[in-house]
């Protein structure tokens, strides 16, 4: 498992110019504040190696979200990727990944 600090401070390196900065909020889950008020969450999985999400949340902004899961969802039983999804826009907008 890659030290979460380490891939919080490479994001605050890195994305200096359109992240206003980024911490570890929980002991699985990175938050990088965007310039532009949103913010994107990243977990990773301790159970499953190589299991992870990230979330885009630009709600307040225009409504939108983004999301990559590759959680088993069963309302995504029908997409061709399955169990790995991409939320493109809303949580109701469902395609492969």
């Amino acid at each position: 498992m890659v030290e979460l600090s380490h891939l919080t401070r490479i994001i605050d390196i890195e994305y200096h110019d359109i992240v206003q900065g980024a911490s570890q909020v929980y002991h699985d889950k990175i938050r990088a504040h965007m310039v532009d008020g949103s913010f994107i969450d990243i977990w990773f999985s301790k159970k499953i190696p190589g299991r992870f999400s990230y979330h885009w949340e630009r709600r307040h902004l225009d409504g939108s979200l983004y999301r990559h899961d590759n959680f088993p969802d069963p309302r995504c039983k029908n997409v061709s990727t399955y169990p790995k999804h991409f939320h493109d826009g809303s949580q109701a907008q469902v395609s492969g990944s």
